[in-house]
């Protein structure tokens, strides 16, 4: 009995491959004319809607093409074809193509920026891959404001600013002087309290111990220390990201320094990195090889 179930069993699979395989004719006649122009020009689109990329305007370019050639093969099942299922399938698709670009341009549309912050997000954040939404959270952050600080006007007075901000160069030049000696220059894309921020912890709170004077007219935009450490710790990315940029900035002012402040007993200490000392060589007092050969030779 067992095995003329099986062989009941192989007999159903075999009809049912069977029937899928050959119950359809065979093709022997091909259609000797094309379908037309409008199905072609659906299959081109079809065609370049799947080279588009990633982000936002790449699905815009995917969904806009996509739905052409649904829109076109709408048509030509509509005209040529006369299939109703036919039609209604591509029209649907291209319904929903449609809603997707229009979504997808409200999105495009709700991060849009000034011409500075998105100068900022070409120069600073896109080369690093940054999303515009990413960017966006950032944007406002910082109440999607650029503050202008006139030529010769301070951002910090040594020993009196306190360090509540974290703030970017965006266009002129700031001069950094300690005890009114020259140190380094900010440029744009640089922070201007880098160092301050990264030697301070959340809970600390601390002075500039530098005045930092525009020495042109200057724009940047800032950050508040609270409002900045709640938006780090909604989203670890971000701050990851400022850790990133924060680190790179203070080396890039590392390597700017050309002055110090000379303390005793032979340290040499960076005014603008408390954390860090640099031990020099003491000079010794050197003598003439002559005097050095005479005691030499009255040991002896």
């Amino acid at each position: 009995m067992g095995d003329q179930s099986s062989i009941a069993v192989t007999g159903d699979n075999t009809s049912i491959w069977d029937s899928l395989i050959f119950a359809h004719p065979i093709c022997l006649n091909w259609k000797s004319e094309t379908e037309g122009s409008i199905y072609h020009l659906a299959s081109i689109m079809f065609v370049i809607g799947y080279m588009g990329g990633s982000g936002f305007f790449g699905l815009l370019y995917v969904y806009f093409l996509l739905g052409l050639g649904f829109l076109c093969s709408s048509v030509w099942s509509w005209l040529d074809v006369c299939a109703a299922d036919i039609f209604f399938w591509n029209f649907i698709l291209f319904v929903i193509c449609f809603i997707q670009f229009i979504y997808v341009t409200y999105q495009v549309r709700s991060v849009a920026f000034d011409k500075e912050f998105q100068e900022l997000y070409s120069s600073l954040f896109q080369p690093l891959g940054i999303s515009l939404t990413v960017f966006r959270e950032i944007v406002v952050c910082c109440d999607e404001e650029v503050i202008t600080l006139e030529k010769e006007h301070c951002y910090a007075m040594q020993g009196k600013t306190p360090v509540d901000k974290l703030s970017l160069l965006l266009s002129g030049r700031i001069r950094v002087t300690v005890d009114g000696e020259f140190l380094h220059y900010i440029f744009p894309l640089q922070f201007l309290d880098s160092p301050e921020w990264d030697s301070l912890r959340p809970t600390e709170e601390g002075i500039f111990q530098v005045t930092l004077t525009a020495e042109t007219d200057c724009r940047y935009v800032a950050w508040r220390r609270k409002k900045l450490y709640l938006l780090f710790a909604k989203h670890r990315f971000i701050s990851r990201l400022f850790s990133i940029l924060i680190g790179n900035d203070i080396a890039e002012k590392l390597y700017a320094l050309n002055d110090k402040v000379i303390l005793g007993k032979g340290f040499r200490y960076d005014i603008r990195l408390p954390n860090f000392y640099h031990v020099s060589v003491l000079d010794t007092p050197k003598r003439q090889p002559e005097a050095q050969f005479q005691n030499n030779s009255r040991q002896h």
